[in-house]
């Protein structure tokens, strides 16, 4: 938990194409609040990668009987500055979050209940479990009066093996999750030269 992670990343949202144009107009980005969002509460973003944001898109547009959500599958840039960062790639930040569980557990246990879990089989589609914990973890600097980070980031190795026997898996990603809007310092629209060649 610290600023040592390079402070400005490109980041790629996915969402509708009636929704990217709000967003280039420069509306505001609506924070996501579900209970299975992978790293909490917040604004979210995968690093570097607009190709998995178009992806993740087209999944939803795919599904859109069940949510209505994206029609039509679009991605807006933003230069973002990650700020005071929960960061997920580095030990400090996972000895926290290890922690913040251990809290949590406590937490249940003292009412008689049990935490969420985490569902979907290897990829873990919905992470009840993580997200609890992270906003667990946020919820408790606020209520100790400690510093409130502006962005959480974490690297997923998720998908299929890319060849037999390999480490390496299709979908792996580096996703952020902004929780000061402040920290969004621009939107763009995605240059075609952007994204490969799918």
């Amino acid at each position: 938990m610290h600023s040592l992670t390079a402070s400005f990343v490109l980041g790629y949202h996915g969402c509708d194409e009636e929704t990217a144009e709000k967003l280039l107009n420069r509306q505001p980005f609506i924070e996501s609040k579900n209970a299975y969002d992978w790293l909490g509460a917040g604004i979210y973003f995968w690093e570097a990668n607009p190709d998995r944001a178009l992806v993740w898109a087209e999944g939803l547009a795919a599904k859109k009987a069940k949510n209505g959500l994206i029609v039509a599958p679009a991605v807006v840039g933003a230069a973002i500055d990650l700020g005071f960062c929960l960061d997920l790639i580095t030990a400090n930040g996972i000895t926290a979050l290890k922690k913040s569980y251990e809290d949590l557990v406590l937490a249940f246990a003292d009412i008689g209940a049990v935490p969420p879990v985490n569902s979907g089989g290897n990829d873990l589609g919905a992470r009840n479990l993580d997200c609890a914990v992270i906003n667990y973890h946020h919820a408790t600097r606020r209520r100790e009066g400690l510093s409130e980070f502006d962005s959480v980031r974490g690297v997923f190795t998720e998908g299929d093996p890319i060849y037999p026997g390999a480490g390496f898996r299709q979908k792996t990603h580096i996703q952020i999750c902004i929780k000061n809007h402040a920290m969004i310092k621009g939107v763009f629209r995605v240059p075609k030269g952007h994204f490969s060649n799918l």
